[in-house]
C-alpha cells in the first residue's frame, strides 16, 4: 500500500470514508482537500454495474460542460484542401494536412489535446493508431470527432469550450474531469450535474438495476469523496 504524504493525510482527515455526501457537500469537500501548489484538477470516478465484454452495456458519448475545464485546449484537426482552410479559419491550433505532419505525429508527437477528422482522411489517420489510439486521442465518429468539413467550425468550437467524452473502461469504471479546484462551487455543481444527465441518458440497453453503483470526487492526488448515488443522478443539467 502506498504511503500518503502529511499534506494527503491532512486532507483525508477531513473527510469520513464510512459518509455518502451530498453533491455539494462533496463538491465543497473537493476544494477544501485539494491540497496541491498547482490548480488541481477535479475528477469523477464512477463504478458501474455493467459489463464491458457484452456489446449491449457500452457507454461511450460527449458532453459540453457549461463552464469548460479551466484550461487551454489544444485541437489538431486532419483535414485537406478547402476543409483545412476552414479547420485553420475556424481556431484549430494544428492542421495535419501534408506527409510531414503526419510523419510527425507518427515519430510519437502528440503536442495537442484533441484531434478531429473528416472522414476522407480518416484511412491515412488510421495508420496512427500506435501514436493516438493509446493516448485517447484517435477520432471517432462516436466521440463527435470526425465529422463533415462544414461541421468542423463547431467541432472545434465544442472541443475548446469544453467538450469531454466518457466512456466505460475495462474494468467498468467511467473517469470524467469536471474542471478546476479554483472553480466557484456554483460552476463546479452545474457541470456536474450536466455530466450526471448524460451519463444517465448514455444508460445502455443492456444494464439493469442501479447502473451507476459507487460516484467518487476527488481532486488531483486529494483523497476520494464518495457521493450519494441516488442524490448524484437526481441532479438537474442546467439549460
Amino acid at each position: 500500500m502506498a504511503k500518503h504524504g502529511k499534506k494527503y493525510l491532512a486532507a483525508a482527515a477531513k473527510i469520513d470514508q464510512d459518509q455518502l455526501y451530498t453533491p455539494e457537500q462533496a463538491l465543497a469537500l473537493v476544494k477544501e482537500t485539494s491540497y496541491t501548489k498547482f490548480d488541481g484538477t477535479v475528477e469523477v470516478h464512477i463504478r458501474t454495474t455493467l459489463d464491458p465484454r457484452q456489446a449491449d452495456q457500452q457507454v461511450r458519448d460527449v458532453v459540453v460542460l457549461p463552464h469548460g475545464l479551466g484550461k487551454t485546449v489544444r485541437v489538431l484537426v486532419f483535414a485537406a484542401g478547402e476543409a483545412a482552410t476552414l479547420a485553420r479559419n475556424s481556431g484549430a491550433d494544428t492542421v495535419a494536412d501534408d506527409d510531414e505532419t503526419m510523419s510527425k505525429i507518427q515519430a510519437g508527437w502528440a503536442d495537442f489535446d484533441v484531434a478531429i477528422s473528416t472522414p476522407d482522411l480518416m484511412g491515412k489517420v488510421g495508420r496512427l493508431g500506435r501514436v493516438l489510439g493509446p493516448r485517447g486521442l484517435m477520432p471517432n465518429p462516436k466521440a463527435g470527432t470526425v465529422v463533415p468539413a462544414d461541421d468542423l467550425p463547431r467541432a472545434i468550437q465544442e472541443a475548446k469550450a469544453g467538450r469531454v467524452e466518457f466512456r466505460l473502461d475495462k474494468t467498468a469504471n467511467i473517469h470524467v474531469q469536471i474542471g478546476k479546484a479554483s472553480f466557484e462551487n456554483k460552476k463546479l455543481f452545474e457541470n456536474l450535474s450536466t455530466l450526471m444527465d448524460a451519463i444517465k441518458k448514455a444508460r445502455p440497453s443492456g444494464a439493469k438495476g442501479s447502473y451507476l453503483k459507487h460516484i467518487t470526487l476527488a481532486a488531483s492526488m486529494g483523497p476520494g469523496i464518495k457521493v450519494d448515488p441516488s442524490l448524484a443522478q437526481e441532479m438537474e443539467a442546467t439549460e
